[in-house]
């Protein structure tokens, strides 16, 4: 718990830096817990297997967006970074969020 916000962990969000002790080698905070992420991609289970291997775009059309990463209420198995799912844009998700960077 002093390295990310987990379902182990007090339930929901935690401020930006709450956990220092998890802070990447590049200065991220929270890559890992706290909430997944949404992003801009459109998702396919092929993708990596039928995409562009150098500065991939992701897919132009699709019925889920990618959602990045483990949230607050995942397992710590589950929290990787690199932690990859659907989810339509139509619906709400608990855990989920965007990450503001600057």
């Amino acid at each position: 718990c002093s390295l990310a916000r987990y379902n182990n962990c007090l339930v929901g969000t935690a401020a930006v830096g709450s956990h220092p002790g998890g802070v990447s080698p590049y200065g991220a905070h929270d890559m890992a817990g706290n909430v997944s992420e949404w992003t801009a991609d459109w998702y396919q289970t092929q993708y990596y297997s039928q995409g562009e291997n150098v500065d991939p775009t992701g897919w132009q059309t699709g019925d889920a967006r990618v959602v990045r990463g483990g949230s607050f209420n995942y397992n710590p198995g589950n929290l990787r970074a690199s932690g990859r799912a659907g989810g339509s844009p139509s619906k709400q998700y608990y855990g989920v969020g965007f990450r503001c960077a600057q």
